[in-house]
């Protein structure tokens, strides 16, 4: 039998062994960022609607009751022309998209909002031990998995034109206040609002006035978010901003 030479190796980025080496860490992080933009560009996503929550909670929740109704009444939004009072394309196609972690509870309901409106939405979901996989109601071509937490939150905040916080646990407090730290440090420099679903929960699990009482924070911090019980109102906050956004593809460098 022939041997195989050096030369007729397998390139790396076929071998699959490598490929998952310590080695190649960099080069899979880099994929998780390359492959989401080339997908997103291809099927014309440019605005997303985040929708961080629990994945703990049932699809009857209130809480994810309230996500699925807001996402639904958002994407109907998102797909009715600009003339009939809606946040489409000029050309009448989806501009904005809804977009979770991909997971059940909070995010599985978010994505079946969307869909019963008839409309598109993404999911961004991360491996792990304790989930099976991207929940059923994103939409196929735009479902996407991530390994590395770091490439998934890039891509929930570099589209996201609004981002909405739910109830939820260690990853949706993480979340939110990986952005609000983006937000009080500038390094986010575009305007995007933030909406807090529940205020009982919200002022029950952070103690705002005792952060800014300390001055662990200051008083324009707390301009960041906003905390609405009222889906009515958090719905007209929510368009009314994102209408009055550029329809143009960010440039960011």
């Amino acid at each position: 039998m022939q041997q195989v030479t050096e030369m007729e190796r397998d390139v790396p980025w076929e071998d699959s062994e490598w490929m998952q080496s310590r080695a190649a860490r960099p080069l899979r992080l880099l994929a998780e960022y390359i492959e989401p933009r080339d997908r997103l560009e291809k099927e014309g996503v440019h605005d997303t609607i985040v929708f961080f929550g629990s994945a703990r909670l049932e699809g009857d929740h209130p809480d994810a009751l309230a996500a699925q109704e807001l996402s639904e009444r958002l994407t109907v939004w998102a797909t009715t022309k600009q003339e009939d009072g809606g946040g489409a394309h000029p050309d009448g196609t989806q501009r904005f998209h809804v977009t979770s972690g991909g997971g059940p509870g909070v995010m599985e309901a978010a994505n079946r909002g969307a869909r019963m409106a008839g409309g598109r939405s993404v999911g961004l979901g991360i491996e792990l031990p304790t989930e099976e996989g991207l929940n059923e109601e994103i939409s196929p071509e735009l479902a996407i998995n991530f390994r590395y937490f770091a490439m998934r939150k890039f891509w929930f905040v570099y589209l996201s034109k609004a981002i909405i916080c739910f109830p939820g646990g260690y990853g949706t407090l993480d979340e939110l206040f990986e952005v609000l730290t983006l937000l009080q440090t500038g390094k986010i420099q575009r305007p995007l609002p933030i909406y807090l679903w529940n205020s009982n929960w919200w002022n029950q699990i952070i103690n705002w006035e005792l952060m800014l009482d300390n001055g662990t924070i200051s008083a324009d911090d707390l301009n960041l978010f906003q905390i609405h019980d009222d889906l009515d109102e958090m719905f007209t906050a929510l368009t009314t901003h994102l209408a009055g956004l550029s329809d143009e593809p960010s440039s960011a460098p």
